[in-house]
């Protein structure tokens, strides 16, 4: 065999294995297809090449090569349409059009002497001689060459995701170079005496075979096994040795050291001290390789394990989860989810890396596609493999949620067959693939974290309960506390109730006694005025006696209301079921208050509701409620334009009661607007005011079943409203 044609046998034999390969593991995609095509002209080429090298008769290798051809001149179409189909381009069609359709062209040209003239002997064997033609097949490949190279390199570029920029590059490496170099044998071809560049075309064929393992170039799924390498290692180093044992053999075939001791002894030796140490840098040649920067397998797990058993802190254990994980696979995000206490959703609870550039979801939902399939199936969730399934309706929502929260892997956290959280994973910062240790690791992770967390989570419920009942004592006691100062206050206010209904009891009488004289007195003057009226037309009386009498009438009358007004708002009747208008309310706590501000400058502005209905309540009780209001509001009415105004109205909405007092003062100022309804608060002068009136009248209109509020006026001055049901309403 010519040694020359080794090269070409090497390029051969990688040629075909990525075809076999491609139909063994490959998905039947435009892609795959286009490169097993690829693969299968490249393997005509290659036999070709060989056979003509190692042929004795020129006549026999100008036949080979222009069958050869008669195939090899839609390499360059199809090689375009393959990187086309790879970097996804839609524009341009029209250019693989015209690639096919001029290859057809060629092909037609390949049987005769335009295109290969004859085959030309070199010092590596024939090789063909291009004709006159040849050169359009020449310029072809160079442009399609030049030109895809282009393509990918503006490709990586611009291309952000990490796995996919070194996809590219092991492509430009392997398969673009390996296109250039087959477009350089125009040299041997037009007669220069070059050893062909494209029989090495070995060397980028394997930096791409690499990158189909390292990287999943074909996207057949295939993830790196340590032992795989080792294995296909053990076995090339067994080959070489072979082939040593069968070199020696011939080249010492002439000499006798079979009855030598020495000769085994050295060849031993050469064994141990050559073989060794090549297998051991060779093995961390690979490791380099394929697992740079990897994480150490059983340190990672007993660093999980010793965390497990010493830490029960739950945000802590959560923290360095997450911590030992995105150190370990070197990932450019890794997020915690763990189910919320509704159980309803999965929320984010802690992340490491640049998940704050890709806006992470801070939660999903536990009837999502993805809570839904790591429930079912218990094992991390592929982003990758998921895509060679998208014809389901499911794993099209599977996919959306993946590209939600930006996950490669979906790590599900099972705790007694309940999935009780998962890990997200991004892409590897070095733009590798996951291995099969990875996963394995990302398992052996996933059950321990989930027991950690499931540990902190019991103790953390532990703690919180013995918290709570902590606080619960401490509430316990301070209910019995205001119960206590409750019980003091309602025997005072009780004490003041005694004090207040002796008073009304007092003014009841009073106003019995006074009725009766005013009674009398009145009816003697009505008919004193009625005799004068009828008196003798012809000396009537003094007109100025009647006008006095009649006024003093009057006056008496009025004298009458006001301890109408008394014995009404005096009454102690413990009944809340009177029927009570709040208009008439309003109108007697006038007329009691009137001897207070008859003298005064001072405008009242009535306002009353003429179709208010009535409200359910005690009359004495809501009688006090509006004198102490109107009383505060005369006492705080300015002095340049004194006014209040009181006014009435229903709420048809709300089947509410209003009775509103405002005045002209100067306002009660925000800093103590809390403490006006508090029992002895009071901002008048010692000996002016108890501090218990704005209370008590908090205190009844409440037991009515209503509010007492300050509300905003809008300006100067204080507004309050009382706010009743309707008779027919609850009340107490």
């Amino acid at each position: 065999m010519n040694p020359y044609s080794i090269p070409p046998l090497l390029t051969l034999c990688c040629f075909v294995s990525l075809a076999a390969f491609t139909i063994l593991r490959g998905r039947w995609t435009k892609t795959n297809v286009l490169f097993l095509i690829i693969c299968i002209l490249g393997t005509f080429l290659n036999i070709d090449i060989f056979l003509v090298f190692n042929v004795k008769s020129a006549a026999t290798a100008l036949l080979i090569s222009r069958i050869d051809h008669f195939f090899i001149v839609y390499l360059f179409a199809v090689y375009l349409h393959f990187f086309h189909v790879y970097l996804n381009l839609s524009k341009r069609k029209w250019l693989i059009y015209a690639a096919y359709a001029y290859a057809f062209i060629l092909m037609c040209l390949t049987p005769t002497s335009l295109y290969i003239v004859s085959v030309q002997q070199h010092f590596f064997g024939y090789f063909a001689k291009a004709g006159i033609l040849f050169p359009l097949f020449d310029a072809a490949s160079l442009f399609v060459n030049i030109y895809v190279l282009i393509l990918i390199l503006q490709a990586i570029r611009t291309e952000k995701s990490n796995t996919r920029k070194n996809n590219l590059k092991y492509v430009f490496a392997g398969f673009g170079i390996m296109g250039l170099m087959n477009a350089l044998d125009v040299f041997p071809l037009h007669g220069y005496s070059v050893y062909p560049p494209g029989n090495a075309s070995f060397i980028p064929l394997i930096v791409f075979a690499v990158g189909i393992y390292k990287h999943d170039l074909l996207d057949t799924g295939v993830l790196i096994k340590k032992g795989i390498i080792y294995s296909l290692l053990t076995a090339c180093l067994t080959c070489m040795y072979a082939l040593i044992i069968i070199a020696a053999n011939k080249m010492f075939k002439e000499f006798d050291f079979s009855g030598s001791i020495y000769f085994p002894i050295l060849f031993f030796l050469l064994i141990a001290f050559v073989f060794g140490p090549l297998k051991s840098k060779i093995q961390a040649f690979v490791d380099r390789l394929f697992y740079k920067g990897k994480y150490d397998y059983q340190k990672t797990i007993k660093s999980v394990s010793q965390m497990i058993v010493s830490v029960l802190d739950y945000d802590e254990i959560t923290k360095q989860l997450i911590e030992t994980i995105y150190a370990a696979l070197q990932v450019e995000h890794c997020t915690l989810f763990l189910m919320d206490a509704s159980a309803s959703d999965f929320v984010r609870l802690t992340s490491r890396g640049n998940d704050s550039s890709v806006m992470l979801s801070a939660s999903i939902s536990i009837q999502s596609p993805l809570a839904i399939f790591m429930q079912h199936h218990r094992r991390p969730v592929i982003k990758k493999n998921l895509k060679r399934h998208t014809g389901s309706h499911k794993l099209q929502g599977l996919l959306a949620d993946m590209d939600v929260l930006h996950a490669e892997i979906a790590l599900p956290l099972m705790v007694k067959d309940a999935l009780k959280g998962f890990v997200i994973l991004g892409e590897k910062l070095s733009g590798d693939l996951f291995t099969a240790e990875d996963l394995d690791l990302m398992e052996t992770l996933s059950s321990q974290s989930a027991l950690a967390i499931e540990n902190a989570q019991s103790y953390k419920k532990i703690h919180d309960l013995s918290r709570d009942l902590e606080k619960k004592v401490e509430e316990r006691t301070q209910d019995l506390k205001a119960a206590l100062f409750e019980k003091e206050r309602t025997q005072e206010q009780l004490i003041r109730s005694e004090s207040l209904a002796a008073i009304g009891q007092l003014v009841a009488g009073a106003a019995h006694e006074l009725n009766n004289p005013l009674a009398g007195v009145t009816s003697l003057i009505q008919t004193t005025i009625e005799d004068l009226m009828q008196w003798d037309k012809h000396t009537p009386p003094d007109e100025d006696l009647i006008d006095d009498l009649k006024f003093a009438d009057k006056e008496l009358g009025r004298a009458r209301s006001i301890v109408s007004s008394l014995l009404g708002l005096s009454r102690q009747t413990q009944t809340y079921s009177e029927a009570v208008n709040m208009n008439t309310v309003a109108k007697d706590a006038l007329r009691i208050l009137f001897n207070q501000y008859k003298y005064d400058d001072l405008e009242i502005i009535e306002k009353y509701d003429q179709n208010l209905p009535d409200t359910r309540g005690n009359f004495a009780n809501l009688g006090q409620v509006a004198l102490n209001i109107i009383q505060n509001a005369i006492q705080a009415a300015d002095d340049k334009m004194p006014t209040i105004l009181i006014e009435t109205s229903f709420d048809k909405d709300t089947r509410q009661i209003a009775f509103v007092c405002t005045d002209s003062g100067p306002g009660i100022p925000a800093s103590i607007r809390q403490d006006i309804f508090k029992p002895f608060f009071t901002t008048k002068a010692p000996g002016k005011g108890t501090g218990l009136g704005l209370y008590l009248c908090h205190e009844i209109v409440r037991k009515h079943g209503g509010s007492l509020t300050l509300e905003d006026s809008g300006g100067q001055g204080a507004q309050f409203m009382v706010r009743l049901p309707v008779a027919g309403q609850s009340s107490p």
